[in-house]
């Protein structure tokens, strides 16, 4: 599964906060968006995800247009972690993944058996299957990102979008969870993830996209 940005400006209102944005991520690629704070990273993937429409430019899943696809088209093809925060609700970790499977149901549909089923064994390939029943308020902050995680791949979707996927981690979680990250883009899946960390891009990606200024 490709993903290309091609001459992508985005503006809210009169301020400009991308301007000529071009870069490709192909399957099997892990792809760090680097910049601080306020760069627009977060920006990008909103345009990414088709949430934003770019004053000029393109955004092409598999060859698609982002903006030509229906919601649930494109949860299958782009499923987004967020950064890890505190639960509202304490479900438990194997209700929370469940919720991904909301794009392959219709709208009285609840999740079956083959869908417990896969939940329980994408738990199990990321190391995490022993905390199914336990609240998400009740781990930690690493194992609730691996949560998030299973979450979105069993969207069954090839691309992952994580928005700094180890913001406010201790150093063991951060290099647990990007050790899991990595694990699934040499398995096939399109990885792009926004840090303003240079070390752990340049630890983690086999490609960096530097944002400054709005642009690349």
């Amino acid at each position: 599964m490709a993903v290309n940005i091609i001459d992508l400006d985005f503006s809210y209102d009169t301020r400009k906060v991308l301007h000529n944005i071009n870069f490709s991520a192909e399957g099997g690629s892990l792809v760090a968006v680097l910049g601080p704070n306020g760069v627009g990273k977060s920006t990008l993937f909103r345009c990414i995800l088709g949430f934003l429409r770019p004053d000029k430019g393109s955004v092409l899943l598999n060859g698609r247009e982002i903006s030509s696809l229906s919601r649930q088209e494109a949860a299958r093809e782009i499923a987004y972690i967020p950064q890890v925060a505190s639960p509202t609700f304490d479900y438990t970790v194997l209700e929370m993944v469940l919720m991904g499977v909301s794009n392959q149901l219709g709208y009285f549909e609840s999740p079956g058996p083959a869908h417990r089923e896969q939940a329980l064994d994408t738990l199990g390939d990321l190391g995490i299957a022993h905390l199914r029943n336990r609240g998400c308020a009740q781990i930690s902050g690493g194992e609730r990102q691996l949560a998030l995680l299973a979450r979105a791949l069993i969207q069954n979707a090839k691309v992952l979008l994580m928005d700094e996927p180890t913001a406010n981690l201790d150093y063991g979680n951060q290099y647990r969870v990007m050790e899991r990250i990595a694990g699934l883009a040499s398995k096939g899946y399109t990885v792009i993830f926004s840090t303003h960390d240079p070390n752990q891009a340049l630890l983690h990606a086999n490609r960096v996209f530097a944002l400054k200024g709005g642009t690349t």
